[in-house]
Order: C-alpha cells, then sequence, then structure tokens
C-alpha cells in the first residue's frame, strides 16, 4: 500500500470535500481515513489515502492537487507518509 497524507488548509466554502473527494475518486485514489473540523471559518482536513491505484505519478497527482486548492481558494498539500512520519517524529 502507498499511503500519502493530503492536507487541506483555507478559508471554508461549499464543495471543498467534494472537489476534492472527486478528484481523489477519477485517479483511483481510495480514502483510508479523514478527519476535518471548522473553526471560525477556517477549514483544515487531513486524509491518508492509498494511491496503489493510482495511474500517475506521486509528483504529477501532488501538482494536480495543489493547482485544484489554487482554483477552490485552499491550499492542497500531499506527502508520502514515510517523510510526513520522519518529519514529525519526537
Amino acid at each position: 500500500m502507498n499511503k500519502t497524507i493530503i492536507t487541506v488548509v483555507g478559508k471554508d466554502t461549499v464543495g471543498i470535500i467534494a472537489k476534492v473527494c472527486t478528484y481523489l475518486a477519477e485517479n483511483r485514489i481510495n480514502i483510508l481515513d479523514i478527519s476535518q473540523t471548522i473553526v471560525q471559518g477556517y477549514f483544515n482536513m487531513m486524509m491518508i489515502v492509498d494511491t496503489n491505484a493510482m495511474d500517475k505519478h506521486f509528483g504529477q497527482m501532488a501538482d494536480e492537487m495543489k493547482t485544484l486548492g489554487e482554483s477552490i481558494g485552499v491550499d492542497i498539500k500531499c506527502q508520502k507518509e514515510e517523510i510526513f512520519d520522519k518529519m514529525h517524529r519526537i
């Protein structure tokens, strides 16, 4: 399994989750875990996804997610699980 951590942060608007999930479904990326909160109008979502069935390279997917985020007014970042774990190790 190729796990990726996706974070989405920005001002809350209608359709953020729908647009992100549509992209994931269209690219055969399975959501394993998801959490989202809205605090004083700011949207924050963290997803763990499986990119094993995806046909694209990780870099292409990360760039497309970033572009999607820009189009809907949020910041979307993608990190491979190994990198995320090493960056957040105590």
